[in-house]
């Protein structure tokens, strides 16, 4: 069976984190639910799984990580490993990849991700198709308002689908990192959005804003963009798309998990 590599971002983006001041916290990854901290929760479930080896924790200022009670036995083995953080998820992720030995295939997640279960992470593997090289988890609006209608997500609307991220990526070989490589170039430019319609064309901006691009249409254009092969998988689960990004995100997540 093959064994993915899997990497958690869990950096601080920017000076100051509205949930961890609240929480009183220095990183939002520890936030306690019901006992366990987010980080713990991601990482155990990634443990649950049998398909993953080895588990890279991408966060700031390693050296300053409490000790995580339910990760010590593995932290111990070497298999659950912290490394710095870069400036930017991108940069977090490329510079992981760089620093391991012919770790193919990896999948990333988050840590803000408390209600990831190996389900999730079973049925995108089984579910992302063979020839793509990069393959993103999403999840279906009509699913996520179904199960939770009081829950305000973001929304990518395409004339075919709108949907929300899951924060659940597999890379399966290098030619992945052409899309690694175009997450820092919106990165380093979601404050010049002329640069980004340049980069990705005019034609294809406008018939996105215009609700004219199917889904398809834009991960091929992506995709030869990126020198990669680009697909998603359409997760059956509401709560894949639930990730803690403000306070009543957690509390729905304190709630789902009651």
């Amino acid at each position: 069976m093959t064994k993915y590599t899997a990497l958690v971002l869990a950096g601080s983006r920017g000076a100051s984190d509205a949930l961890s001041e609240t929480s009183g916290m220095a990183h939002k990854a520890l936030i306690e639910i019901g006992g366990r901290s987010m980080l713990e929760r991601v990482v155990q479930t990634l443990l649950r799984c049998g398909r993953i080896g080895d588990i890279l924790v991408s966060v700031t200022a390693p050296e300053t990580m409490p000790a995580l009670p339910g990760l010590s036995p593995e932290m111990a083995s070497g298999r659950v490993r912290l490394i710095p953080a870069s400036r930017t998820p991108s940069q977090s992720v490329m510079s992981a990849i760089q620093s391991l030995e012919n770790a193919w295939p990896v999948l990333v997640t988050t840590a803000d991700h408390p209600l990831l279960s190996d389900e999730m992470i079973n049925y995108l593997l089984d579910h992302a198709p063979g020839e793509m090289t990069a393959v993103a988890g999403i999840v279906e609006r009509a699913v996520i308002e179904a199960a939770y209608p009081q829950t305000s997500r973001t929304y990518l609307r395409f004339r075919d689908i709108a949907f929300s991220g899951a924060n659940l990526f597999l890379l399966r070989n290098p030619e992945a990192l052409g899309v690694v490589r175009f997450w820092r170039l919106v990165e380093d430019n979601r404050k010049h959005p002329l640069r980004l319609m340049a980069a990705l064309g005019i034609g294809i901006v406008l018939r996105f804003v215009s609700g004219r691009l199917y889904l398809g249409q834009a991960l091929q254009r992506l995709g030869r963009k990126c020198g990669a092969r680009i697909g998603v998988v359409r997760l059956p689960y509401a709560e894949a798309a639930i990730d803690v990004d403000k306070v009543s995100d957690l509390a729905l997540v304190r709630e789902i998990l009651g």
